[in-house]
């Protein structure tokens, strides 16, 4: 069973900075793209960013500069470094992967989330 596990998430003040890291881990043949996803209480999740096995990134507008999303391929895990962070950070982050199955088809799978919390 592919599992994704994160690790990194806390109480950090506005302005501050945090690493969040994901590994992957099971039976996929290869990960298309990973990315992070995030939730702020009551509202919808959001994608925050993503990156390709080719390393082409993309980040939400509201992102953008502060947050830097990068990957090994070899290991399979997926981090974002997370700068001049801001009150509307605060939610639960989950890291997705989207792969190739040891079946041969694709799929997508969700960590357990990890919470980001101001903390000012």
């Amino acid at each position: 069973q592919v599992q994704l596990v994160e690790s990194g998430g806390g109480l950090v003040q506005a302005g501050g900075s945090l690493r969040l890291s994901c590994a992957a881990s099971g039976p996929i043949l290869s990960i298309n793209f990973m990315g992070w996803f995030r939730q702020a209480p009551g509202k919808r999740r959001e994608q925050v960013a993503r990156i390709t096995i080719g390393g082409s990134t993309s980040y939400a507008d509201s992102v953008k500069g502060r947050f830097t999303i990068s990957r090994d391929n070899a290991k399979n895990t997926v981090s974002v470094q997370m700068n001049s962070l801001k009150p509307e950070d605060t939610g639960v982050y989950y890291c997705l992967a989207e792969g190739v199955r040891a079946t041969g088809d694709l799929a997508t799978y969700w960590g357990q989330g990890t919470q980001v919390t101001d903390s000012s």
